[in-house]
């Protein structure tokens, strides 16, 4: 791989020209990583919903032309001045946000909000010179969340990429760079359930399911799925899930629901949405005096979250969390090495793969709601 060291690499890579548009496979030129960068060989990516989001930009400014793509798997090609925690050939993961390990929410135990490489949406240069490493014809082409998967090639910030087990297959471990690490973690290491305790998740897509297989791992004896599509159901009971509430077939609303369900309310709750109503409901839906709720879903920029606040008083607690409040370059290998010692059950978060050249059917696959992650295989 060194032979390309220090070189423009020309590749493949998709690119979104305009929003809601298919994306493109075109010939980019990809440039050396400048300091405390690497460059990336992306063997495997797949798609998340917050690519669609930012890729349809109905909610938000979007810049566009644009490579997207943040969950992915690939080897180190060459590395910038002043890398030394990284070589060429180390496997790794590419994450959306970062960890400089210097400012003071990498030095806490508590934080993972890294304060120079936490996401930033709206940035599509490298912090390092404020340029692309993307172009066409010598016009740039922007980054998306410091790691554009949907490329052969990308150039990350060295703080935003995890070396991992190079055993660990990277068509499985991939999808931990982002989904099913954020909701895992928000389950483990933020609601931390108790054995034989109840736990309520919001939303059964990738997220709040990586949510439930948390719940499952930590032992906990009833996990309630919330979701308005009662066609999950049946797909959530593979990880973990043993009852299960759709808010629509009641007059009532859900936290009364699952209080009568529960002599109370749940221990634990964990929303995935992003829909101000179930973050509410999920609040509401843990017991007096113990109980503690997890937010993970964004939601809408407008949203107010409102309670009495003696839901407050009476000892419930609310929390949120981002990334599931694992340091990426910290933590993740650790969560490599759970799926490789058969305690996480990665694959059946799977359910579609297409080659690079196809990789507009994960968006119509996403877009109509079928399956949790499609792996597009870059070769």
């Amino acid at each position: 791989m060194s032979s390309t060291a220090g070189k423009v690499i020309k590749c493949k890579a998709a690119v979104a020209w305009e929003a809601g548009k298919p994306l493109v496979i075109e010939e980019v030129e990809v440039a050396p990583p400048q300091k405390m960068e690497v460059r990336l060989k992306i063997l495997f990516t797949s798609l998340c919903h917050t690519d669609v989001y930012f890729w349809e930009a109905k909610a938000q400014d979007s810049i566009f032309p644009r490579i997207l793509g943040h969950e992915a798997a690939g080897i180190v090609e060459s590395v910038g001045e002043g890398v030394t925690e990284l070589v060429p050939g180390d496997h790794v993961l590419p994450v959306f946000t970062g960890e400089c390990g210097d400012c003071a929410h990498c030095k806490s135990e508590e934080s993972n909000m890294c304060t120079l490489l936490r996401i930033n949406v709206e940035r599509g240069v490298m912090i390092n010179d404020g340029k692309s490493r993307f172009s066409i014809n010598g016009k740039p082409i922007y980054h998306f969340v410091g790691t554009s998967t949907f490329s052969e090639y990308t150039v990350a910030h060295v703080g935003c990429v995890a070396k991992i087990n190079p055993l660990a297959p990277l068509d499985k471990v991939c999808v931990l760079s982002c989904g099913i690490s954020t909701g895992l973690g928000a389950t483990l290491n933020v609601a931390k359930p108790k054995k034989g305790s109840s736990v309520a998740i919001f939303g059964l897509g990738a997220v709040g399911l990586a949510a439930a297989e948390g719940a499952r791992l930590a032992g906990a004896s009833r996990i309630i799925g919330v979701d308005l599509n009662s066609g999950r159901f049946e797909e959530a009971k593979k990880f973990g899930v043993t009852e299960f509430v759709n808010p629509k077939d009641h007059d009532e609303p859900v936290q009364n629901v699952i209080a009568k369900m529960t002599d109370g309310g749940v221990d634990r709750s964990v929303e995935c949405t992003g829909n101000i109503g179930a973050m509410i409901s999920a609040f509401e839906c843990v017991h007096d005096g113990w109980g503690v709720a997890v937010l993970v879903g964004v939601p809408h920029k407008d949203a107010v979250f409102k309670t009495h606040p003696m839901n407050v008083l009476n000892e419930r607690t609310l929390k949120g969390t981002f990334f599931g409040n694992y340091k990426p370059r910290s933590d993740l290998p650790a969560v490599v090495e759970m799926y490789m010692n058969k305690e996480l059950e990665v694959e059946k978060f799977i359910t579609h793969e297409v080659p690079f050249a196809e990789i507009n059917k994960a968006f119509e696959l996403m877009l109509k709601g079928e399956g949790l992650r499609c792996i597009i295989r870059m070769e």
